[in-house]
């Protein structure tokens, strides 16, 4: 029998080369999942309450699905779909348009699909990384674009989002040092975790800190049109000059209830996009047809968003005054589903919390409620309004509960 030893020594370095699989690493996702198994094995009788989703609780809406079926079945869209069909290019547009304001972005040159913007942002630092090259990253934030600048030999720089500057990055706080090697600039607004929305004057201020330094501004606005009480939809194209300096990638993932289709765009500057073009043609054939045009049949009723987005916003005004209740000093974000709070510093008579992890923990143990831990700049838990409930009555049942369970203890903040 052949020896397979030395394929130990053979992976490469940037997944952990020959050290690969022999140290047990585990994650904060992966420390969540196997706490909520224990508590539910020890608490059989307690309903868990997930807080820590991170994607929509509904279902794609019925009209989409149909159209899904109905393209499915005709010959002519069984093909690979490459870089997109006309048909979703143009969809895109004009969806650009009604819900952002963002007008003439030409859907040939300026558009273009992709599988996710989870493969969007792994593949677009192949474009624009070369070894000793910066990546700016926000954080805390959704790590792929900075993981793949890493592969590539690429550095990333952290720039913390904090509480007391409303989740923005201070972007002119980077020293002349970094300024010198960066090539990408990555922003996600309406954010997660922090649920934090970006204001016209920030987006203008990136802008002119683009051009001024020369650098790739890469929006994810996954969550863009999740938004609501007095907030409208706001896009970085839709501040003048950001089409010279950056792209933008939305998904209808959380604003369509299309989580596992995976759809969604890139938009913006056509040097850009030609240059997403040309790498996502050597790592997939294309999204399926029939998802392309049912989405394209998704982004002309943008009604499905805000009827969601009203569902959110119904629940983030309730689990406010839950947490209130208390004791949490928290805010009612105005965008996305997530809830974002300092956690406390521990209960009387009971543990004090020395980070979010050990405080996230607790909360499952002992209340079987899920959330998700930050320690990335202060520690924070992320709560998240796309639990599942069965109607409104179910949805309150719910929140009745987390109240009764946290008010068994007092929290020290």
């Amino acid at each position: 029998m052949m020896k397979t030893d030395y394929i130990q020594q053979l992976f490469a370095d940037r997944i952990g080369g020959s050290e690969f699989g022999l140290k047990e690493e585990i994650y904060k996702f992966e420390k969540i999942k196997r706490a909520k198994k224990v508590a539910i094995q020890i608490k059989p009788e307690t309903e868990l309450i997930d807080l820590g989703v991170g994607e929509p609780d509904a279902m794609a809406d019925e009209a989409v699905v149909r159209k899904l079926a109905e393209e499915a079945y005709k010959p002519e869209n069984r093909f690979y779909a490459d870089n997109g069909i006309e048909e979703f290019k143009q969809a895109a547009a004009i969806y650009m348009e009604n819900v952002f304001g963002v007008d003439h972005l030409q859907p040939e040159t300026e558009i273009n699909h992709a599988i996710g913007l989870k493969s969007a942002l792994s593949m677009l630092p192949t474009a624009f990384i070369n070894p000793g090259d910066i990546t700016i990253m926000p954080t805390p934030n959704y790590p792929v674009i900075g993981t793949h600048t890493e592969y590539l030999g690429g550095e990333v720089v952290h720039l913390p989002l904090l509480e007391e500057n409303a989740f923005l990055p201070k972007i002119d706080s980077l020293p002349s040092s970094v300024l010198k090697r960066v090539k990408l600039l990555y922003l996600n607004y309406p954010n997660n975790p922090t649920g934090a929305v970006a204001t016209k004057e920030f987006f203008e201020e990136v802008v002119h800190f683009a051009k001024k330094h020369e650098l790739i501004v890469i929006h994810d606005a996954a969550y863009a049109s999740l938004v609501f009480d007095s907030e409208k939809p706001l896009s970085f194209l839709s501040i003048p000059g950001a089409k010279d300096v950056g792209i933008e990638l939305h998904s209808l993932s959380k604003s369509f209830n299309m989580t596992g289709w995976r759809i969604g765009f890139v938009a913006g500057n056509a040097k850009l996009i030609s240059a997403f073009k040309a790498v996502k043609d050597n790592y997939d054939s294309g999204q399926f047809i029939p998802i392309q045009k049912a989405a394209a049949y998704a982004l002309s009723q943008p009604e499905i968003t805000e009827q969601t987005a009203a569902k959110y916003s119904r629940r983030h005004t309730s689990l406010v005054k839950v947490l209130r209740a208390s004791g949490f000093h928290v805010e009612k974000p105005k965008g996305s589903f997530f809830l974002y709070t300092r956690i406390p510093k521990g209960v009387v008579d009971g543990p004090a919390f020395q980070s979010a992890e050990e405080f996230s923990q607790y909360l499952i143990k002992e209340f079987l409620i899920s959330t998700v831990p930050w320690d990335d700049a202060g520690a924070y838990i992320r709560f998240s309004v796309t639990f599942q409930a069965d109607g409104l009555k179910d949805e309150q049942r719910i929140l009745d509960e987390i109240k009764s369970r946290l008010s068994t203890v007092s929290f020290i903040f």
